[in-house]
């Protein structure tokens, strides 16, 4: 019994893993058709489609894999709200070149201006840029990294995170951190030194770390590899949700 074309070619399409080519083809064979479009230039265009779902697929994979906690762009982020902000810098750390370079991003500034916010947009802007992103708590990684050293899988999930291009870990010195969750964050930090770049949120100055990580020994060496090559952002002024809730009463009671 011989297998009908369109059978036969689903299933090529299939193994080939060429879902877009599957559901374009018979639609963009007419459109080519009224066009009077050749072979050539209809497989061009099939072609274009699937590279660009295909591009959609892994910023979406990516994204995923990242684990943040809300998708949010730089698009959105109202830099009027903080003036001691340097938008043209932000904008240009969105271009990714730095996560190229392996250097640092440190946001500081006190609770709800944004920090958070400017994180993901930079984290959402690596995906989009095909980059291996990763977003977590520092609380929330200090736990897993202890949790990790307990079962014995510690070296694994170090090999794991020193393999991400971009690891975001925000909220640092929310709350102090054991003698034991300081010396392991330090550690993850020195294996990613010049091999992977990370972007910290913090609410506190650079010399208030010392109420984060226990020691001024401790505290140095880390700012030392943190800073060697490091953006800075300064996100100090009026709470940026503080002001955002007020332009939305502001704009509800018009």
């Amino acid at each position: 019994m011989t297998v009908p074309p369109k059978i036969l070619l689903a299933d090529h399409l299939k193994t080939l893993k060429l879902p877009t080519f599957l559901r374009e083809y018979d639609k963009l064979a007419r459109q080519c058709a009224a066009e009077g479009l050749d072979h050539v230039q209809f497989l061009a265009r099939l072609v274009e489609l699937e590279l660009i779902d295909r591009e959609r697929r892994m910023i979406e994979r990516r994204i995923k894999a990242a684990k943040f906690p809300a998708t949010k762009s730089l698009d959105s982020f109202d830099f009027k709200a903080i003036p001691k902000l340097n938008k043209m810098q932000v904008l240009e750390l969105a271009r990714c070149e730095w996560i190229d370079r392996r250097e640092n991003v440190i946001a500081l500034g006190p609770s709800g201006t944004g920090k958070t916010h400017v994180a993901l947009g930079l984290g959402l802007a690596a995906c989009q840029k095909g980059l291996p992103v990763s977003f977590i708590t520092a609380a929330a990684l200090v736990n897993e990294l202890m949790e990790a050293r307990d079962e014995r899988r510690l070296l694994r999930l170090q090999k794991q995170l020193a393999a991400v291009k971009l690891l975001i870990i925000d909220e640092l010195g929310f709350v102090p951190l054991s003698k034991t969750g300081a010396e392991l964050l330090f550690e993850l930090i020195s294996q990613r030194y010049e091999r992977g770049s990370t972007l910290i949120t913090s609410n506190l100055p650079f010399d208030e770390w010392t109420e984060t990580f226990g020691t001024e020994r401790l505290t140095g060496a880390l700012l030392d590899r943190l800073t060697h090559h490091v953006n800075i952002l300064e996100m100090n002024g009026e709470s940026y949700r503080l002001s955002q809730s007020r332009a939305r009463k502001a704009q509800a009671a018009t």
